[in-house]
């Protein structure tokens, strides 16, 4: 991989309607968008997706920025690489900061795959041409869920994901269950719960969701496992899950039975291959969650999601679902529930470079 620079794109957008959780509201969407190009001029995209607050997790674009600039892509000018899996052990000299990794290491990964002529998809062992698509419900009211529901059943979208927490769960549940008694539905409580509420999560077995989400702590994989051993839902673990060694430990205590995926939250396409491999031969699903993206990592999300594990549609929408106009061409459109997952070269989508320009806040280059 001989690369000749890195350029770092931050760019923000509003979305199309407010995202809000009980952690907060999110109206405006900042993110980095990370080109790599070679010395051949071939070029691959990577997309920074920590919030402009640190909501989610402690991340935010503002230090993302400060370590891709201080520290990996320096890194990278000292220790060139061959392949884009050599850049996780380069990263490691550097604790946590996943999403300021995974931006660059996913861009390294769409440049060596377009390099060698192949989609990110088939290199990194997808076996789909198709991926389920599943949306995520937002909103603090039952009637604007409701009509949220509507819309997207009309779309085609094959699975539907709740936000809830104690004070927004069993009667918001129990209403979306009258109108739709066989959808395929799912809570995410974004750690909003403790132990002490088991009666009300327990409650929520009532409702046969496919999953609860995260109902813990952030951090936390012990309570998790105490809480699953009462519950007949399954718990799908989301931020507990930073590393292979999370996934590795939360599965043997049975903390959960359901795993959801986010690149930029495990820091890279290497780090996630093997967490999906091992839950692959141990028979725990895992799915693909969304973090509000651009086209950039929706891309490489609809790529991760071809691989034979990913057995629950995941968080990967059109980029409708969110935007007025996307930063990538063609846009991601679902059909009859289905996203195709592109053969061409690398991720398989092209820069709207107007657009680009458009959302444009500040740009830097670096040369390596």
């Amino acid at each position: 991989m001989d690369i000749a620079t890195i350029e770092l794109f931050v760019i923000s957008m509003p979305l199309k309607s407010p995202f809000v959780t009980h952690l907060g509201e999110v109206r405006e969407r900042e993110g980095i968008i990370i080109k790599v190009t070679d010395k051949d001029g071939v070029e691959g995209f990577g997309e920074g997706v920590a919030f402009s607050t640190p909501w989610y997790t402690e991340e935010t674009v503002r230090t993302s920025l400060h370590m891709l600039e201080d520290f990996l892509i320096p890194l990278l000018q000292k220790h060139p690489i061959n392949h884009p899996e050599e850049a996780a052990g380069l990263f490691q000299s550097i604790r946590r900061n996943p999403m300021a990794k995974s931006g660059l290491e996913t861009a390294l990964w769409d440049l060596y795959a377009k390099g060698q002529g192949q989609s990110l998809a088939k290199m990194i062992g997808g076996t789909r041409d198709a991926i389920s698509s599943g949306v995520v419900i937002a909103t603090d009211t039952i009637t604007k869920a409701l009509k949220q529901i509507e819309g997207y059943l009309e779309d085609g979208y094959q699975r539907i994901k709740v936000k809830i927490n104690p004070s927004q769960d069993y009667e918001f549940l129990s209403a979306i269950r009258r109108h739709y008694p066989n959808l395929p539905m799912m809570a995410d409580a974004n750690s909003a719960y403790t132990l002490k509420d088991i009666e009300q999560l327990k409650a929520l077995d009532d409702f046969n969701l496919l999953m609860i989400e995260q109902p813990l702590a952030h951090d936390d994989i012990i309570e998790h496992a105490i809480l699953q051993e009462k519950l007949v839902t399954p718990i799908c673990l989301d931020e507990s899950i930073v590393s292979f060694e999370d996934a590795r430990k939360a599965i043997e205590i049975d903390a959960c039975r359901v795993i959801n995926i986010k690149i930029g939250r495990v820091g890279g396409l290497h780090e996630v291959i093997k967490i999906h491999d091992y839950c692959y031969e141990r028979g725990i699903p895992v799915w693909c969650g969304g973090m509000i993206e651009f086209g950039v990592s929706r891309a490489h999300n609809i790529a991760l999601a071809s691989l034979p594990g990913f057995t629950i549609p995941g968080d990967i929408s059109a980029s409708s679902r969110f935007w007025d106009e996307d930063i990538i061409t063609p846009e991601v459109k679902v059909e009859k529930g289905f996203v195709t997952v592109p053969d061409g070269p690398g991720i398989g989508y092209d820069i709207n470079e107007k657009r680009l320009q458009q959302v444009l806040l500040t740009k830097k280059t670096f040369t390596i």
